[in-house]
């Protein structure tokens, strides 16, 4: 019988072969170097990784097409500019296996869909586009041409351009994405939901609020003069790991690390650094200075403790707050010190699950020190209240005077390499007036003011079948989104789904009535046009925007570029009705960077800026004190301590990801820093929240949330006693998925909830 939307998009329930050690307390070092060469000769042809190894992320080089840590201004190391999951993104992007339509014609989707992520993921290039027909149980080869009249004839009999979706992955270049969203409003809607509605949606709108601009403030050399930096909500051991070596200079020049997190994550334990050959004989660096080992969500709660301490203390010597820089700079302190005391110390500190003896640790950093920054990834932004975890984490800087002035400032480290790039050239469901109006000065289209679909607003409408066609530029969407059941019916509910992908993954096999799969090429590969090999642009988390160029021949000869597949997509589908010369710009891409520089504030000069090694800065107010707010000042705002309540039995989810992992591509089966080997079906508890429950190490044990009344399982999982603080836990995404609401999101931003969910936990009655 053929397997259902919701069948194919749940991974596999059974268990591989787990085996446990006890964590690590350094990161890092030799083990990094034995996981990359592992994967670089397991996957990849060896004279393409030594091509990769002295280009990646080097000047002139291409980009590393994982996450968007920025790259030094000055030199970079010659012995490779790169980390350990850099290499294996690019052991996954550039690997030797290339499959075609003799695959498909052996594996059935349904088949497929029975693999692992991690089988899906490694089984190769996708070299030529396929295609699968209404109740069609195997993909077939589809010509360009005929996958491009395709898509315009499902696009062109929509009863009306709102009912297309159009989704965006952070690795698309500034120009594939301009041309992208410039196509979308062409066809007449706003629907661009991307991954940062999924992931750092609620730090653009805090920091927006607060600052002016939805962006980070700091530069990696601000990173080095810092007198304190507070990671909170992060683990860059394995999300971010070239950021250690910042720290690393940061503590070398006397700084101090604070760590905030549920878990004690080894990258900020001690850090080997792999480029200094003195360090791997002899040991690394210590990073965290205070570990605070703060509850779920009790994030607010712990700041707004230390934010009535040194209120204390300003009241008793003053000389705390930057009172200057209060007045010259802020607005609304009144209301928000007000505010402030009418909250209690001991209640926030008891909510925080942080001990007093930490808590002064951490004041006493705080309370000496003025060069101050914060940096923090989805721990804070998956919340109901992420949009005030972050305000609050404002608030703290503008009492010391930490924005605006070197070595302090807000630091919210993105994921993907291009998230932030694509939202500043256009990918965005609610653009600004300001930009829309560049649209249609510059191409003579007047582009819909009405607000697009987010992401969680598409699942919606595909679900009620009010969207019909989703097309997905680069990502997995299935595998990225909440309430995996509810989101895959919402994607089989379509007419047509298109992805365009460098390979397998498993929104592939959760399709509409018909689907297509759009092969292009990686971020590794040269792409030939008329006028040349083409270099592209894309923006890191500091605002800079660098050009990246592919020095490995294309793994086909079929694959087409991102921006050749919008060109000819948009030219298929508007045909007469477009204002707009399509096919020109896949010739030259120097074509749309003159374009966006018309259009984008901040690009003037972009052909040309480009060329410099290091690239450009774009124009930031917040590093400036030029705050673009509507009160032309820093805000203060009022922020509540989160209300949610455990019952008796309950504990509070986090989903996180495995160092084997980058968002949702499985690199591998291990978490070698949390001591997990070859299992990912796994609920890290605290050891007496087990005990209370009669279980014990690797008990297998299924999973339950509700919200608003609806009840979401996850079966057999394996248990894992773990350093984490009481009613706590946490499982890997995308396994638990399943479990997080698509209706619990952030306030203001909609960034689902996936941080904080609230579940039961259930010993089965069979093992595995």
């Amino acid at each position: 019988m053929k397997k259902t939307a919701s069948q194919k998009a749940n991974t596999s329930e059974s268990f591989t072969d787990l085996k446990t050690k006890t964590p690590p307390k350094n990161s890092v070092g030799f083990g990094a170097i034995k996981s990359v060469v592992g994967h670089v000769f397991r996957y990849m042809k060896l004279s393409d990784a030594v091509k990769i190894s002295t280009t990646l992320n080097q000047k002139g080089g291409f980009d590393c097409p994982g996450c968007a840590w920025p790259d030094p201004d000055d030199e970079r190391s010659a012995l490779g500019e790169y980390c350990e999951n850099g290499m294996k993104a690019m052991a996954e992007e550039a690997q030797k296996n290339v499959i075609s339509s003799d695959f498909f014609a052996r594996n059935s989707v349904d088949e497929i869909s029975n693999w692992s992520d991690f089988e899906i993921g490694k089984t190769g290039r996708l070299k030529e586009p396929m295609f699968l027909a209404e109740g069609a149980t195997h993909y077939q080869p589809m010509s360009w041409e005929n996958a491009f009249i395709k898509v315009a004839e499902h696009l062109n009999a929509l009863n009306n351009p709102d009912e297309a979706v159009f989704y965006t992955s952070g690795r698309t270049t500034n120009e594939a994405a301009f041309l992208y969203q410039l196509f979308v409003r062409e066809f007449g809607t706003a629907n661009l939901p991307d991954c940062s509605n999924m992931c750092h949606e609620a730090s653009g709108s805090a920091l927006s609020e607060t600052l002016g601009i939805g962006k980070g403030s700091v530069t990696l050399d601000d990173l080095y003069k810092a007198e304190v930096v507070m990671v909170i909500g992060q683990n860059p051991g394995t999300n971010h790991p070239r950021m250690l070596n910042a720290l690393e200079k940061c503590k070398k020049n006397g700084g101090k690390i604070i760590a905030v997190n549920p878990l004690p994550e080894a990258g900020l334990i001690k850090f080997t650094n792999p480029q200094s050959p003195k360090k791997l004989l002899t040991g690394g660096t210590k990073i965290a200075d205070v570990f605070v080992p703060v509850t779920i969500n009790g994030d607010v709660a712990f700041i707004k403790a230390l934010l009535l301490k040194l209120l204390e203390e300003q009241t008793l010597i003053g000389n705390v707050f930057d009172k200057a820089f209060i007045e010259d700079y802020t607005h609304n302190y009144e209301a928000f010190i007000s505010d402030l005391k009418t909250y209690d110390f001991e209640d926030c500190l008891k909510a925080s699950g942080v001990s007093r003896e930490i808590f002064d640790d951490t004041f006493n950093l705080i309370l000496n020190n003025q060069k101050i920054i914060i940096c923090w990834a989805m721990g804070l932004t998956q919340h109901q209240n992420a949009v005030d975890n972050i305000r609050e984490l404002v608030n703290l800087l503008l009492l010391k005077g930490s924005i605006g002035k070197e070595g302090a400032g807000t630091c919210p480290v993105r994921g993907h390499s291009n998230v932030q790039g694509d939202r500043t050239v256009g990918i965005w469901e609610s653009a600004p007036q300001a930009f829309l109006d560049k649209i249609e000065d510059k191409y003579g289209f007047k582009p819909t003011t009405k607000h697009g679909y987010s992401v969680i607003d598409a699942i919606k409408a595909m679900y009620e079948k009010e969207a019909k066609v989703f097309f997905g530029l680069g990502g997995n969407f299935i595998s990225a989104v909440p309430d995996t059941n509810y989101s895959a019916q919402a994607l089989a509910n379509c007419n047509l789904t298109v992805h365009v992908s460098t390979k397998l993954n498993r929104s592939h096999l959760v399709t509409g009535k018909e689907a297509l799969i759009l092969p292009c090429l990686g971020r590794s590969e040269k792409d030939y046009q008329k006028s040349g090999i083409q270099t592209q642009s894309v923006e890191n988390s500091m605002g800079i925007v660098s050009s990246t160029k592919g020095i490995l021949e294309p793994c086909s000869d079929a694959l087409l570029s991102e921006v050749a597949v919008v060109c000819n997509i948009a030219y298929a589908t508007l045909k007469n009705r477009t204002k707009i010369d399509w096919l020109h710009y896949k010739d030259d891409y120097a074509l749309v960077r003159n374009d966006i520089q018309d259009v984008v504030a901040g690009f003037d000069d972009y052909n040309t800026r480009l060329k410099q090694p290091t690239g450009f800065y774009l124009p930031n107010g917040a590093r400036e004190r030029n705050f673009k707010t509507e009160t032309g000042k820093a805000n203060f705002s009022l922020n509540k301590l989160p209300k949610w309540k455990l019952k008796a039995n309950e504990l509070i989810m986090m989903t996180i990801r495995s160092h084997d992992q980058f968002n949702t591509t499985i690199y591998g089966l291990n978490d070698r820093y949390r001591g997990i080997f070859n299992e990912r079906r796994i609920i890290f508890m605290n050891r007496d929240d087990m005990e209370s429950r009669g279980l014990v190490e690797q008990d297998v044990v299924s999973l339950k949330s509700e919200f608003n009344g609806v009840i979401r399982e996850a079966h057999h999982f394996k248990v894992i006693g773990y350093d984490i603080p009481r009613n706590c836990c946490a499982t890997y995404f995308p396994e638990t998925n399943v479990l997080v609401p698509l209706d619990s999101f952030a306030h203001t931003a909609k960034t689902p909830a996936s941080k904080s969910v609230i579940i039961t936990v259930e010993k089965s009655i069979s093992s595995f």
